[in-house]
């Protein structure tokens, strides 16, 4: 079933006016998705950038402390006497262990900690990781955010996330050793909290500066957009108009003219079949009321006809008398029809619902009768609760609603929908093949 009307989404002309309370919405709405999204990828870049330049602060503290406190410090004794090892890394603590440094570590090439202010590591061995290797092989900072899951580092766990950098330094003889020391992570957030604040900032202004341009090109377009679909209908009801006035030339002209004419020869062939009568040629009279009857005939198809140009007046003749007339039409060329029309229902309309329930039962009449092949019709006006409903049927060759034939826009809908759509009812068409064609209309009743 095809639904076009409240709650439902049409194919046809009649669309809604666009709302700009609606626009306004989705543009707030898509503003506050598009702040989302920057503050998240905003927030998570800060703090990469945060990392990567506390990093780097550290790297480059490290290796002063150790180019200014460490190096000068080591002599070839400490490498085996412990006394002087003690003095000289003593005084190296003193001058270096200071905030934000928390702990520094001298390690031998083997992985033997030669010296700790935490004096339980000193003499232990413990593997060196890879970034430890890297700087006594490169014989450079390396720095990195600290694993405190690894054995060396059971102390440090309690002191929460920290940094640590690895600083290669030689003693006088050139035997290699490595400097390690650990720095607060306090210093990461801080700048990450920085770094935050600014970016939120720009953000913040560039999005309110983005709206504020926006505003007014939506409410632009919003605008021009309402005054291109009310184009759409003045045009669209212009056609209808001119089509009606030109229709009602039409029949005009040929009531006047031609219909008259015949009806005036359907008396005078008449009126010579009785002459034909009196002379005594009964034959020819024969003929000559035979041509009545054909002319009377014919006289009638054209009535039919200037009922389906130029309908009669909803006002004078009422929606049950103009539907009956284009039904009697329809019964005229011998199409079966059967009309059931509740007239208290009808008197709960609008004039102008009345005129869209008129068109849309014709157009469904029309189709029925041209497109729809059917033998019998039936018409009917209801009364359910708050709603009038008019129903057209047919038996029909109906069509497939997912067809090309059911998707091809036809003249025929568009006007249905559009009629439905300006008082708003509600329009549904159920139909399959062999099964016939059935439009139902649901106007709200004043």
């Amino acid at each position: 079933m095809v639904v076009v009307g409240p709650g439902a989404q049409p194919s046809a002309p009649g669309d809604a006016p666009v709302s700009m309370r609606k626009v306004v919405v989705a543009v707030v709405l898509a503003a506050l998705v598009v702040l989302g999204v920057v503050a998240f990828a905003g927030s998570v870049i800060a703090r990469r950038i945060a990392e990567r330049q506390g990093v780097h602060d550290a790297a480059v503290m490290t290796d002063l402390l150790a180019t200014s406190a460490v190096q000068p410090r080591l002599t070839d004794a400490v490498l085996t006497d412990p006394a002087a090892s003690a003095r000289a890394f003593r005084r190296i603590a003193d001058a270096v262990v200071v905030d934000p440094v928390t702990r520094i570590k001298i390690w031998r090439a083997d992985g033997r900690v030669l010296w700790s202010d935490d004096a339980s590591l000193i003499g232990r061995r413990f593997t060196l990781d890879e970034d430890a290797r890297k700087a006594l092989v490169d014989g450079k900072v390396v720095a990195a955010v600290s694993d405190l899951d690894r054995p060396e580092n059971v102390d440090e766990r309690t002191a929460g996330k920290l940094l640590e950098v690895y600083r290669p330094v030689w003693t006088p003889s050139g035997e290699p050793l490595l400097f390690e020391a650990y720095f607060r992570y306090d210093a990461v957030s801080a700048r990450s909290t920085q770094l935050w604040h600014g970016f939120s900032g720009i953000l913040l202004s560039s999005l309110l500066a983005t709206l504020l341009l926006l505003t007014p090109l939506v409410w632009s377009l919003v605008n021009r957009a309402r005054r291109a679909q009310a184009q759409r209908e003045a045009l669209l009801q212009r056609a209808a108009d001119v089509s009606l006035i030109e229709r009602g030339r039409i029949a005009g002209a040929l009531h006047d003219g031609l219909v008259q004419e015949l009806a005036a020869a359907s008396y005078v062939v008449a009126a010579q079949a009785e002459q034909a009568d009196r002379r005594g040629d009964p034959q020819a009279a024969q003929a000559l009321r035979d041509t009545a009857a054909s002319v009377r005939s014919g006289v009638g198809g054209l009535r039919a006809l200037l009922v389906d140009l130029y309908p009669p007046n909803l006002r004078s003749a009422g929606l049950a008398g103009a539907l009956r007339d284009v039904c009697s039409a329809l019964l005229a060329r011998g199409l079966n029809v059967e009309v059931q029309v509740d007239e208290a229902a009808v008197a709960r309309l609008s004039e102008e619902r009345q005129e869209a329930m008129f068109r849309v039962g014709q157009e469904a009449l029309r189709n029925a009768e041209r497109h729809a092949r059917a033998s019998a019709v039936y018409l009917s006006i209801t009364g359910h609760d708050d709603l009038v409903r008019l129903e057209v049927g047919d038996d029909g060759v109906g069509v497939d609603e997912s067809g090309p034939v059911w998707r091809d826009d036809s003249f025929g809908r568009r006007l249905m929908a559009d009629q439905a759509e300006r008082v708003g009812a509600a329009l549904a068409v159920r139909t399959a093949p062999g099964a016939g064609m059935t439009i139902r209309l649901d106007v709200p009743a004043r």
